[in-house]
């Protein structure tokens, strides 16, 4: 990684939430910082920071040649990427059944399609400079999910498959790669960024719950933006990065329970799975 001077983070969805919080500590640690969103307009007060080492470009991941152009605007400015922080989506919340299938695609389209298409655009630059970081911004909910997030699961799930073998794939050109999982923070996310679907009267108990969680959590989250921030930056300059980082006391948790039961659900049942052998 190149010194604080000439250390460039492009970021996607940066008009609020995560990806505002990013950009702050970027511009604060004096990194150039390519702050992108679909409405540019809302990333002047942050340009204004520091007009010398911030850009804003229109970004609509889901835009085809969109990631490309931002891409190529960034190195005309600033030389290289170092850190690409696929940011850019947004939740929905209902059952399986009531979400229609449309608001699925579309969820997968932003959530998973967009962050595949922009780190894309960053690999041929990445892999000239035979160095550079991809960090995928999942959830908690791309390890695990509940009754209610299978939508923005599936999502976070499908990023998750693809930045594990992708971490594999770009090693061989000093190019690393970050999925983090936070719980609950301080961000916009529950207010702007939540879809809610129609609801069916059989799912009103069921997912009654994780729907009144999401309505009721806005301004309550226990994380802090800036401090997430500093904890992907403190694990991008580990001497061994990790290929997951959880962020929150309910992500460290959460995952933890779930990845307890998983093996614990191995061995009660590994007697019955390995007895499958052709005899």
């Amino acid at each position: 990684m190149s010194n604080a001077a000439n250390t460039t983070w492009f970021i996607t969805g940066a008009s609020s939430g995560f990806g505002m919080a990013f950009a702050r500590y970027a511009i604060e640690q004096g990194y150039n910082v390519v702050a992108t969103a679909r409405t540019p307009a809302k990333l002047e007060a942050l340009a204004a920071l520091a007009p010398e080492r911030v850009l804003v470009h229109k970004l609509d991941v889901t835009a085809a040649g969109d990631p490309e152009t931002a891409v190529k605007a960034a190195v005309d400015r600033f030389g290289r990427i170092d850190v690409l922080i696929n940011n850019a989506g947004y939740g929905i919340v209902g059952a399986v059944e009531e979400t229609p299938d449309e608001e699925f695609r579309a969820q997968m389209e932003t959530n998973f399609f967009g962050a595949v298409s922009v780190t894309k655009a960053v690999l041929p630059q990445m892999r000239a400079q035979k160095s550079g970081a991809i960090v995928n911004i999942s959830s908690l909910g791309g390890q695990l999910s509940f009754g209610g997030f299978s939508a923005y699961s599936a999502s976070k799930f499908a990023l998750e498959g693809m930045s594990e073998a992708l971490a594999q794939e770009v090693a061989p050109f000093g190019i690393k790669v970050l999925v983090v999982e936070p719980g609950a923070f301080r961000t916009g996310f529950a207010a702007d960024a939540l879809k809610h679907m129609p609801v069916m009267d059989a799912y009103r108990n069921v997912i009654g719950g994780t729907r009144d969680f999401a309505h009721g959590m806005h301004g309550t989250q226990e994380g802090d933006p800036a401090k997430a921030a500093h904890a992907i930056d403190r694990a991008l300059k580990a001497e061994k990065m990790p290929l997951r980082l959880q962020l929150g006391a309910d992500a460290v948790s959460a995952v933890r329970a779930h990845a307890e039961q998983l093996l614990q659900d191995l061995a009660e049942w590994e007697k019955v799975g390995l007895d499958t052998r052709v005899e």
